[in-house]
């Protein structure tokens, strides 16, 4: 399996959105990394029925601290996705190889994980005013297909 972009979950919460997001990667070829803690056990009966069968074709890696994942990849370019930020996911130019990462569903990213971002490497989903936030497996869907989309969907069908 090659892996043109990384998704990072810092502190995932819910067993079936971390479950989707195993499958997403799958059919996308992207690797999957999960910084700890995390709100659930990788044997989560949850977690395997949203995934389905796809545990074995994806690229699963856990890691105890986001400087931990960070080290190991260094020359890895981060892109935060967060309501705070200031441009919008379509508007970002994607490089192949970038790692996107998204927070927790209950809090998001911590301001010490945010503070290892430039302010133009945070990108955020438009939504309605007053709307706090999306569905953590939705935004990584939203996020990660039009980043594959702008690198012309490479090593996809």
């Amino acid at each position: 399996m090659w892996a043109v972009m990384h998704i990072v979950l810092s502190q995932p919460q819910i067993p079936p959105n971390t479950g989707n997001i195993i499958r997403l990667c799958a059919n996308c070829g992207f690797a999957l990394h999960l910084i700890e803690p995390l709100g659930f056990v990788l044997e989560d009966r949850a977690l395997r029925r949203a995934g389905l069968d796809y545990h074995e074709f994806a690229s699963l890696n856990v890691w105890k601290t986001f400087d931990e994942y960070m080290s190991a990849h260094a020359s890895r370019r981060l892109v935060a996705v967060e309501t705070s930020g200031k441009t919008r996911y379509t508007d970002f130019d994607y490089h192949q190889h970038d790692s996107l990462v998204f927070g927790s569903e209950t809090i998001g990213l911590s301001d010490s994980a945010l503070a290892h971002f430039p302010e133009e490497q945070i990108v955020r989903l438009p939504m309605q005013s007053g709307s706090r936030s999306l569905n953590l497996s939705n935004s990584v869907a939203i996020v990660a297909y039009h980043a594959w989309h702008r690198l012309g969907f490479e090593g996809g069908l």
